[in-house]
């Protein structure tokens, strides 16, 4: 049987890969994934998400530092580095133009796996860190 952290390392290897269809394999028909930039449900739009993701930073990797061995959910602890080389489509529906800049950005990736398959997947970055890496201006709070 795969464990779930076998599952989620197979995610991470096919992402430093670029190979969507590699990540695909990992994730159940109906499943569901869950960031700060929003929600994205079934493998249909999570090809489209990684893909955009990748054409937006060519050079985007992650570094997972802490896996800790659960049976599930899988916990991932990484750093997501990358330039900003293509147009990236922000939550609110714009698309911010390449930049050029370099980002690192810290978080963590929570994976619950049935049969071998992550049904869910809440990944949990700090997005104000990514756009302020991307030069983009944080508003004010009152």
């Amino acid at each position: 049987m795969t464990s779930a952290r076998q599952v989620k390392d197979e995610v991470i290897n096919a992402f430093n890969d670029h190979d969507v269809r590699g990540l695909l394999r990992s994730f159940a028909a109906e499943a569901v994934y869950v960031s700060p930039e929003g929600i994205v449900e079934g493998t249909e739009q999570l090809g489209w998400y990684f893909g955009q993701l990748f054409a937006s930073f060519p050079d985007v990797q992650l570094t997972a530092w802490n896996k800790p061995l659960l049976d599930d959910p899988a916990v991932t602890e990484y750093t997501m580095t990358g330039t900003h080389d293509g147009p990236f489509q922000l939550a609110d529906g714009s698309v911010l133009q390449p930049t050029g800049r370099h980002i690192a950005i810290r978080g963590a990736a929570v994976s619950t796996i049935e049969n071998g398959l992550i049904i869910t997947e809440r990944d949990y970055h700090d997005q104000l860190e990514l756009y302020n890496q991307l030069g983009m201006p944080i508003p004010a709070i009152a």
